[in-house]
């Protein structure tokens, strides 16, 4: 069975992000065969705007790209923030969706996880991120979905996930992209 490779991104920018802990729990408990690197140049890339598709992208853009292109599948760990997923993360989504019928993102394997400290999780902020890939056209993992709430009780101070149901979830939740990845490439 061949390496998968996986590129997590977080959806945060928060220095003790949860959703960063989150996607470098992911890391630390990918199964055998999985390979989970994390994207951290998040907060390099500049506001999206269309009058700059048609030369080069800016290098950040560019960074982001090549490192889809060359995944497997992507991990996208999001925070909510009034009831949806944050204004970087949608910023990042654009940029790696276009030019249009280039997109990084289509027919990519998306696996959509995410952090909170609320007694709701992030499942309004995960349903509209679906939403965004469904019109891209990436291939989604529908289960389990992984929404850990009260993330500060389950998550320490170290950033370490510590609730064994939560770390269970996300390990099945990469499995499966996994599989799902490698069926697609097959």
């Amino acid at each position: 069975m061949r390496e998968v490779s996986v590129l997590a991104i977080s959806g945060s920018l928060r220095a003790r992000s949860y959703n960063s802990a989150l996607a470098q729990a992911a890391q630390k408990h990918a199964p055998k065969g999985v390979d989970v690197g994390i994207y951290e140049g998040l907060r390099d890339i500049p506001p999206f705007d269309e009058d700059f598709e048609t030369g080069p992208p800016p290098a950040p853009v560019a960074d982001l790209r090549r490192r889809i292109d060359a995944a497997d599948a992507l991990l996208v760990v999001t925070p909510e923030y009034n009831g949806s997923f944050p204004g970087v993360l949608k910023n990042a989504l654009d940029w790696a969706s276009r030019p249009a019928g280039r997109s990084s993102l289509q027919g990519k394997t998306v696996a959509i996880a995410g952090a909170s400290p609320s007694n709701f999780g992030t499942s309004r902020a995960q349903l509209a991120l679906r939403q965004v890939f469904l019109s891209l056209d990436a291939r989604i993992v529908a289960q389990p979905e992984v929404m850990v709430f009260r993330a500060h009780e389950r998550i320490d101070d170290a950033g370490n996930l510590t609730d064994e149901t939560s770390v269970d979830l996300l390990r099945t939740l990469v499995e499966k992209l996994a599989g799902m990845a490698r069926a697609a490439a097959a």
